[in-house]
């Protein structure tokens, strides 16, 4: 069994941050600019390719869907071949899906492209966790997963105004060649920066593969109380933190709280702002917390909670400064992305892929059922008028989905039975 004591740190922080942080982060960063390009080059890609709405829809569900499929295999492959090889190999593919995407004339080539993109991006949040695991001592742990999600939401703030304004002057093809390109120079980077770390392999029981017995590790997170009780609380809070970060924010700013579209587009900045200064300050202050004794998850706890408190006031309808409150939101709601260090602390490191990788899943599939049930929901309202909905359905919407957070919040903090308490 691998040691489950913190990785000695045997290199300069300023070496492991050029050759640890950086080449991972750089990689997330990919992740996050090919998650959001869509939404600046459809424009151009329905006028050039001539897609439908349903096409569009095929080729963007490609991506998620193949996105989300290769979550727990992943966690197994990281684990058993390390975060360095594995995200190098899998962001050539993206390469490729890049590739196949900018050749794409017809929805199918689209799609599998996207489908390939979707793959290759898959590890690139997981395998920096994994190697962070590797690399730092666990109280150095939020600080660092701090640094990589700052990087995947400055890959957020990239996709608004400067890729507006870059798609002025040259095509959609253009855009993803060069995506195409800078993820094979990512995998390079990856792959000669990162210093392979050493480790024992989990030894299998008598007449049992390496695989097998790996996959069998899964009953170990699957069948943990706190790993289910932290997850329940974390991916309702993430299900619709992201599904309004990535969809229903913006409608509400426009039917609530009455914003134009400039009005929307800068309370989405500042939403997004709001998430890149959590994810740095927000795992910093976890890490000075845990020299005074206070563990991980209770900035995680009282983050989600402000969070929550924040949605009742827009379920509210507090409009006086909806920008403010997009800010405030942004910040704290990425509090909850202290989990995978909660998790990482807590779990042997050993399994930390797919621990990571279990608790992702679970968040994929909460936003993608937020943004459904959402639009369920605003929809069985009559819109007052074309082009907009009913900010009762928003209200409703909202009510719904707080109290679920509010349930899974209080399902963590239920007392609980001994030896299942906070790492």
């Amino acid at each position: 069994m691998a040691d489950n004591a913190a990785p000695p740190v045997t290199k300069s922080a300023g070496i492991l941050f050029m050759t640890v942080l950086l080449p991972f982060g750089i990689g997330y960063y990919m992740s996050y600019l090919f998650r959001t390009v869509n939404a600046i080059i459809s424009p151009q890609l329905v006028a050039d390719v001539g897609l439908t709405p349903g096409d569009l829809g095929l080729m963007t569900s490609a991506y998620f869907f193949t996105f989300a499929l290769v979550q727990l295999p992943l966690g197994i492959i990281l684990d058993r071949y390390g975060p360095r090889k594995v995200q190098a190999a899998l962001l050539i593919v993206a390469a490729l899906g890049a590739s196949l995407f900018a050749f794409g004339n017809d929805a199918i080539t689209l799609a599998i492209g996207r489908g390939l993109i979707g793959i290759g991006v898959s590890g690139c949040l997981m395998a920096a966790l994994k190697a962070n695991v590797l690399w730092f001592p666990k109280e150095k742990i939020p600080l660092v997963n701090g640094i990589i999600f700052a990087f995947g939401t400055f890959g957020a703030l990239s996709t608004t105004v400067p890729l507006e304004i870059l798609i002025q002057t040259v095509d959609w093809r253009t855009v993803f060649w060069w995506l195409s390109g800078i993820s094979v120079v990512s995998a390079v980077l990856i792959y000669t920066l990162v210093p392979e770390k050493t480790h024992t392999a989990r030894v299998a029981v008598a007449g049992q593969s390496a695989f097998s017995a790996q996959v069998s590790d899964l009953k170990q997170v699957y069948g943990s109380a706190f790993f289910w009780r932290l997850s329940f609380m974390v991916f309702l809070h993430n299900g619709v933190f992201l599904s309004y970060q990535a969809l229903w924010a913006a409608p509400w700013l426009r039917d609530v709280a009455g914003l134009d579209r400039s009005g929307v587009a800068e309370a989405m900045l500042m939403f997004n702002v709001g998430m890149f200064a959590g994810v740095l300050s927000i795992g910093l202050l976890a890490e000075r917390l845990q020299r005074l004794g206070i563990p991980t998850v209770v900035p995680a706890v009282v983050g989600i909670v402000v969070s929550i408190v924040i949605q009742m006031m827009f379920a509210s309808a507090w409009t006086a400064y909806p920008a403010i409150l997009c800010l405030v939101w942004g910040y704290f709601g990425s509090s909850s992305t202290l989990a995978y260090a909660v998790l990482n602390q807590h779990f042997p490191q050993n399994l930390t892929g797919r621990v990571n990788t279990a608790q992702n899943m679970l968040t994929f599939i909460a936003a993608f059922a937020v943004q459904w049930v959402a639009g369920v929901i605003i929809g069985s309202y009559a819109a007052p008028k074309a082009g907009f909905y009913s900010a009762d359905g928003h209200q409703a919407a909202l009510i719904v989905f707080i109290c679920i957070e509010i349930a899974g919040l209080a399902y963590f903090l239920w007392p609980r039975r001994r030896g299942d308490g906070l790492p």
